[in-house]
């Protein structure tokens, strides 16, 4: 009878770090602006937990990541950016194991903040605020080792809307975030 190793598992916690590019859109309530096109990088930390069903994998994961993610335009002789600082999410994940090689699915909520600035001339206004929203993707990972993985990963988020500078102007500005973000990571596996 001869031998045969066992199958790798995905069961168990892991914590990792992970670095990439981002590009999307950030639309405004500035009358007759037009959206903006934002670009970025970011990187961050990673943590979950995945349970190994046999046919298929199901985890949860947290992240946070902080980011250069912004744009800057000029509209009608006002200079406007804003800046995605950080983001993150938590998020469900279900795969599929092909012994060490595990494509998967992800969802979940997702958060960042933002910081947006006006200025026309010697005046400006700047104010941060907290987004909520939602984030999907897919991605695969690779087991290199028992204990180390490897991964590449696409995400969508959309960090819904926000109403800057209500208090310095008449009604303030709506923005509302939505982004991609590609990128690799590397996780150890306890």
């Amino acid at each position: 009878m001869a031998y045969s190793a066992p199958s790798f598992s995905w069961t168990g916690f892991y914590v990792g770090a992970n670095a990439g590019y981002g590009w999307g859109v950030v639309d405004t309530s500035i009358a007759g602006a037009p959206n903006y096109n934002t670009k970025g990088f970011g990187g961050g930390l990673h943590a979950g937990y995945n349970y190994d069903l046999g046919g298929f994998v199901v985890g949860a994961e947290a992240d946070f990541s902080f980011s250069d993610l912004n744009y800057t335009e000029v509209f009608a002789g006002v200079t406007s950016s804003l800046r995605v600082e950080n983001f993150g999410s938590v998020r469900a994940r279900v795969g599929l194991p092909v012994d060490r090689f595990l494509p998967y699915v992800t969802g979940g909520f997702a958060y960042g903040t933002g910081s947006f600035n006006a200025s026309a001339g010697a005046v400006s206004f700047s104010e941060k605020q907290t987004h909520t929203g939602w984030t999907v993707g897919a991605g695969a990972e690779y087991a290199v080792t028992d204990n180390v993985l490897v991964r590449a990963e696409y995400l969508y988020t959309d960090l819904g809307t926000k109403n800057y500078l209500a208090a310095s102007t008449p009604g303030g500005i709506d923005a509302n975030v939505n982004f991609s973000t590609l990128r690799a990571g590397i996780s150890y596996k306890f």
